[in-house]
């Protein structure tokens, strides 16, 4: 089996008028490259929702620039409407990325049958891998097993990215992909489950956390392709423990966000009608930072 792979959710860093800043952002690809973690962009951890379309492909694009081929790039299109998710999905697909996660769509309440020609008719339209990106709790829709084992046929669909959280549906994509002779790559997302998914056979993980403990991240990976268990143990017991921590405070994405704020403030806030931080939050944050050796002085260290 080929060596399991991290991607990041990258978090998209603003100014203090809410425009994007790009060269933040390019700071924050560097970082992760650095530490050995491929990116996903425009994800949940980098504000999609708040995002245009114009915003979202010169973001693509300066992510991929920036990355230079030292790492792989997922970025995802997905929307609402089918129509708007293929006009972008062809936009990144111009760009050249290696793979386009498409989120199920929200707002819209879906069958699964509509699922099903939502995907296809994305992954119809471009040369680019397609990867399904399954977050039900966000978006009120849900790719079931069934499902996903009648998209893993497609193509051009090369995997998914599990976001539900429950290991028993993380099983179930993964009893997809043996089915599908390994042609239907999994990805977690829960980082509680990183080195768990890599041990049962998922190609890799996508992380929100990653943005703000990226070497640990990468160390599990690396510690797990070479063999050392124990030390992949060790390497995942340190994120989950912060997992622990930080998520306790409340929404992951913005406490993930203002964690990296706290040790590096170019990074900005959320747009609105984000939840806006306190003082208390901070200090609480702070705290847990501090406590996992990720001050900012810490961090400049590494």
């Amino acid at each position: 089996m080929a060596d399991c792979e991290t991607f990041v959710a990258l978090v998209t860093c603003f100014r203090d008028d809410e425009a994007i800043d790009y060269e933040a952002t390019r700071r924050q690809v560097r970082r992760q490259v650095q530490a050995g973690n491929n990116i996903m962009c425009a994800g949940t951890n980098g504000d999609f929702t708040a995002l245009t379309f114009d915003e979202k492909v010169r973001l693509t694009e300066e992510v991929v620039a920036e990355v230079g081929g030292k790492a792989r790039v997922i970025v995802n299109a997905g929307m609402p409407a089918t129509h708007e998710t293929v006009l972008l999905a062809k936009e990144f697909d111009r760009i050249g990325v290696d793979g386009i996660a498409v989120i199920t769509p929200y707002f819209i309440a879906c069958t699964q049958d509509g699922l099903v020609r939502h995907f296809s008719t994305v992954a119809d339209s471009v040369s680019t891998p397609v990867y399904l990106y399954d977050i039900p709790a966000r978006t009120q829709n849900h790719i079931e097993p069934k499902t996903a084992a009648t998209l893993a046929r497609h193509g051009n669909i090369a995997g998914i990215k599990d976001s539900g959280g429950a290991k028993e549906t993380l099983e179930a994509y993964l009893a997809v992909s043996k089915a599908a002779s390994d042609r239907f790559d999994v990805y977690s997302g829960p980082d509680s489950l990183v080195l768990w998914s890599f041990e049962n056979g998922a190609k890799g993980c996508i992380s929100g956390l990653g943005n703000v403990m990226p070497e640990v991240l990468a160390a599990i990976c690396r510690a797990h392709n070479e063999g050392d268990a124990q030390e992949a143990a060790r390497q995942q017991e340190r994120f989950t423990a912060l997992r622990t921590d930080l998520y306790a405070l409340g929404y992951p994405p913005a406490l993930v966000k203002r964690a990296l704020y706290l040790m590096d403030p170019s990074v900005g806030a959320s747009r609105q009608p984000a939840l806006l931080p306190t003082p208390e939050q901070d200090a609480a944050i702070g705290r847990i930072l501090e406590a996992h050796g990720l001050t900012r002085s810490a961090e400049a260290a590494q």
